[in-house]
């Protein structure tokens, strides 16, 4: 029977001999699941455990045991380690090297910011354990094609870190392509081993990890024992009706004075004299609260303590604000999106401040346990900051919608364990395209038949018809992206060829070309827009004045300023599950008090629901506001919402309505011709419950709707089909009003 005894005898001696060092008590419950997957069975491991349980320990410390006692002849990597940020690539390295330092098993990092010496050791005796990026390992199948056998032949395990982030996503299927074409050029079947601290639907994330992997997948359940958290809601107006207004009337950000701020102040006193995070859901948002932070400080006297880091700023001050999490002796505080969401170890923190809500469940679950190591429960403030409605605000824009989305998100996981679970795509031509060249480069000539057996063979590619890649590969041709030789055979195309010798190739996520910026003290990061000589913008917390421009170079020398600026980037916001939207509903319509609000909060919310009431959102999803404007409250996550927003549009003449606006995946605004108010949902049900919803209407024939990276390269045919099948959803819309009779009526 399997105990701690028994798997603290299985592992290697030097292993025990780490415990020993580091004064380990006992082996928890997720050491106890890993070792008995990993060495009493052959299958593929999940592994779902919060923070700082020990995830990386429970799977390596019987992996490194299985290297040591059953050591192989020859050359070549055994333990494929992938990650999607090179920050946590290098926080593992340092663990593994402490943890590997008694024993000969190699250890290696390759992404991008990793020197060519490092590498070269690699290629030279390739063995142990390697650390990559999806994007460094696309690069080793361009430019190595022909030595991927000897350096993965002996390839035993894949370990994919963070792996809830993969799922429904073109990097993560990506993931699997590269992994089926590895197993395909090597002859080798390594077992797979997902890590998390959050995991939606379990089976579904089984299929994903197992995909093409010959292997079953098994996800131990782990008794996760009383949920505890530390949890506080605060929410701030932050204006009053005195202060000065725009000419738009919103409050110019020169005139919010940080100090005066009250949402600001409180985040400020939160996080004073502490270990803390600040979580924004924007670079906009992290950029503006860094600044506040910064301001206040300055104008208080007290000391500069205030990091900054997020995507777009330059490697040395994200790795500066990580270097200073680490340090236990200092109380800092680092400003961040999801950039540091994820697993990388920076220590024990007094707290996490989130500024307005994250957008799932599993987002709060990752910020939440960035805090709470050491037996310490989690703790987190959420921090609420609202304009003023200005007085011709109409009622949906009276709704506090980020504090009803921050209470759902509690809700949803502390009384169902709800966790979201991306849909799988289910037509990636936009990765088909990219696999297609990537292929091509890195095999040479192939015939078409032989081209499409290799790509649809590829697990997330599967769906993808004959025809349909058919009709790709004609359109690649014709492109230039690839050629047809007279004997048959295809091969990169000159269009191709630029493409892929272009290190942004091995990226399946979508980039945007951006200016560089560097001041006299170095490379601080980067911005989407040109700025004039003479200009000021926001970056890293600080403000700058550019002193030149290097258009051709696409670089700007500046300098620092004083003061605080709004910064803007390109991008949309994560998508919303329905279970959210109408858990928010709920919210609304009960009358629980939810212990962590304070008592502004719950002002706030007892204000919303009387409006809720007045306005009769428990009775129905359609509420007139005037003789000639409506609003529609659908409480339908991203996808659906955007299926009916666009339904509404393609139906608008016989529907009565006009200028349809919205509100995220809140609410629908439109006018309604006179005397067809009364009748307008009745209509609209009748005619989705008799008709259904044909969606190929709802893409207007000259729109091309990109959104995936090489979805600009398709025919339009085909990426109307590829948005459709993957931007659109009718199932909840329709399945919402049958369960009604036809009437959508809420109660």
């Amino acid at each position: 029977m399997w105990n701690a005894d028994t798997l603290f005898s299985r592992y290697a001696p030097f292993i025990r001999e780490f415990i020993y060092t580091h004064g380990w008590q006992e082996l928890n419950a997720v050491q106890l699941e890993a070792g008995r997957v990993l060495f009493d069975s052959e299958d593929n491991l999940l592994l779902a455990a919060p923070t700082a349980s020990g995830k990386t320990e429970a799977v390596f410390f019987p992996i490194l045991t299985e290297l040591c006692e059953k050591p192989t002849a020859g050359e070549g990597v055994e333990v494929l380690y992938i990650a999607p940020l090179k920050s946590l690539i290098n926080d593992q390295y340092i663990r593994l090297e402490e943890l590997l330092d008694p024993v000969r098993i190699p250890l290696y990092r390759w992404h991008g910011d990793v020197g060519a010496s490092h590498k070269r050791k690699l290629l030279e005796h390739p063995r142990g354990i390697l650390q990559i990026t999806p994007e460094s390992l696309e690069s080793l199948f361009i430019h190595r094609s022909h030595e991927l056998g000897r350096l993965f032949s002996r390839l035993r395990y894949v370990v994919l870190d963070e792996v809830h982030t993969m799922p429904a996503t073109d990097r993560g299927n990506q993931v699997l392509c590269l992994l089926a074409r590895l197993i395909r050029l090597t002859g080798a079947h390594p077992r797979r081993v997902g890590l998390s601290a959050t995991v939606g639907d379990a089976r579904a994330m089984c299929h994903f990890l197992g995909q093409g992997s010959g292997r079953a997948t098994v996800y131990p359940q782990i008794e996760r024992g009383k949920l505890t958290w530390r949890l506080g809601f605060s929410h701030f107006y932050t204006q009053s009706a005195a202060t000065e207004k725009g000419e738009d009337g919103s409050t110019p950000l020169s005139k919010r004075t940080s100090a005066t701020d009250a949402g600001f102040a409180h985040i400020y006193e939160a996080v004073k004299g502490r270990k803390c995070l600040i979580f924004s859901n924007s670079r906009e948002e992290t950029e503006l609260v860094t600044a506040s932070m910064r301001q206040i400080a300055a104008m208080r006297g007290d000391k500069d303590v205030f990091y900054i880091h997020h995507g777009n700023l330059s490697a040395a001050i994200r790795n500066d604000a990580e270097q200073k999490m680490k340090d236990d002796g200092e109380n800092i505080v680092t400003c961040a999106t999801v950039s540091m969401e994820l697993g990388i170890d920076i220590g024990r923190l007094s707290r996490v401040v989130q500024l307005n809500s994250p957008h799932s469940v599993s987002a709060f679950l990752q910020r939440l346990g960035r805090s709470g190591r050491r037996k310490e429960p989690p703790e987190m403030l959420m921090v609420f900051r609202e304009d003023e409605a200005l007085p011709n605000a109409t009622l949906p824009e009276l709704l506090p919608w980020e504090l009803l989305r921050g209470i759902a998100l509690v809700q949803l996981y502390s009384e169902e364990r709800f966790i979201e679970m991306p849909r799988p795509r289910r037509l990636p031509l936009s990765l088909a395209f990219h696999q297609t060249l990537s292929i091509l480069a890195s095999t040479g000539e192939l015939t078409p038949k032989a081209l499409a057996e290799r790509v649809l063979s590829l697990p997330p590619l599967t769906c993808i018809g004959k025809e349909t890649y058919r009709a790709l590969l004609i359109s690649m041709i014709e492109g230039g992206y690839i050629s047809l030789m007279e004997e048959g055979g295809l091969i990169v195309g000159l269009a191709g060829e630029r493409l892929v010798s272009n290190f942004r190739f091995y990226a399946v996520f979508q980039e945007v070309d951006e200016f560089t910026v560097r001041a006299a003290s170095g490379e601080i990061g980067t911005i989407a827009n040109p700025v004039p000589p003479g200009e000021r913008f926001a970056l890293a917390g600080r403000v700058w004045e550019v002193l030149e421009a290097d258009v051709a170079k696409r670089l700007l020398f500046v300098k620092a300023v004083e003061g605080k600026m709004a910064v803007s980037w390109p991008g949309g916001v994560g998508e919303i599950h329905t279970r959210v939207l109408q858990r928010m509903l709920k919210v609304l319509l009960e009358d629980t008090a939810y212990p962590y609000l304070s008592d502004e909060a719950l002002a706030r919310l007892q204000s919303a629901r009387g409006l809720a009431r007045k306005m009769g959102l428990g009775s129905s999803i359609f509420i007139p506001l005037s003789q000639t404007t409506a609003v529609l409250f659908p409480w339908l996550g991203t996808r659906s919402f955007q299926t009916l927003r666009r339904y509404l549009s393609a139906n608008a003449a016989e529907l009565g309505i006009s200028h349809i606006e919205h509100q995220g995946c809140c609410y629908i605004t439109f006018h309604i011709e006179y005397g067809k108010r009364d009748s307008f949902l009745q209509a609209l049900c009748r005619k989705i419950k008799e008709e259904g919803m044909d969606l190929s209407t709802l893409v207007a024939d000259a729109e091309r709707p990109v959104y995936d990276k090489y979805d600009a390269y398709l025919p339009t045919p085909l990426l109307k089909q590829s948005f459709i099948a993957d931007r659109l959803a009718s199932d909840e819309i329709i399945a919402f009003i049958a369960e009604r009779d036809g009437v959508p009526y809420i109660l």
